[in-house]
């Protein structure tokens, strides 16, 4: 691993209560595939779980903050805040990629840097 996650707990102020879980959040299906005499878990299954709360979350958000506006403008809205390439950028701002257990070939095919191409609808 590129760094530490105490290192990292401590960039965000943040103390996780579980280190595995939070070592799972940054493990990528291509390390375990190539650790797999490891106990380790890769970080899908909790990616689509926080997708669901990091939408349901900004959701909340946007209904209480904007209430006179019709819900298709709060989805468009939502969409925006909840789209991948936003996501990317703001992980990249804090760094984690640093963080992230990867796999030999998507770490020399840049899968530590590699910005999303796609765009938010």
């Amino acid at each position: 691993m590129k760094g530490d996650l105490k290192q990292l707990q401590s960039q965000l102020q943040i103390q996780f209560h579980d280190p595995v879980l939070l070592k799972q959040a940054f493990t990528h299906a291509s390390y375990v595939n190539e650790h797999r005499f490891n106990q380790h878990q890769d970080n899908e299954r909790l990616e689509f779980l926080g997708d669901a709360v990091l939408e349901l979350t900004v959701s909340e958000y946007l209904y209480n903050l904007l209430p006179d506006r019709p819900e298709g403008e709060l989805t468009k809205l939502r969409a925006a805040i909840v789209c991948e390439p936003s996501l990317v950028k703001f992980a990249e701002s804090l760094g984690f990629g640093r963080f992230v257990l990867l796999g030999k070939g998507e770490e020399l095919t840049g899968g530590r840097t590699r910005g999303l191409a796609g765009r938010c609808v």
